[in-house]
């Protein structure tokens, strides 16, 4: 299991881009969440098997191009604190 932060940055807030994360993620093995941040980007905090957050956040790259114009990744260890995937603020 494998923890990726990803950092979205571009025309990501105000057009749906966390409940598209979300939806994305839910039909995917992961947990974790997806919140707006005050600097206009969003972050997402993912766990699940490497192959899956990787097919996840390319998909999201697919359907989403007009809007992010950055996408940030951090790899760390899964911590497995998170039960599911939820959206914040």
């Amino acid at each position: 299991m494998q923890r990726l932060t990803c950092f979205l940055s571009g025309r990501v807030q105000g057009v749906g881009m966390r409940y598209t994360v979300h939806d994305l993620a839910r039909n995917h093995p992961v947990s974790g969440f997806v919140e707006n941040l005050d600097d206009g980007r969003v972050r997402i905090v993912i766990e699940g098997p490497p192959d899956v957050l990787n097919q996840l956040l390319d998909r999201l790259l697919e359907i989403a191009p007009g809007h992010i114009h950055q996408l940030d990744r951090f790899q760390s260890q899964a911590s497995g604190e998170f039960q599911q995937f939820v959206i914040r603020r």
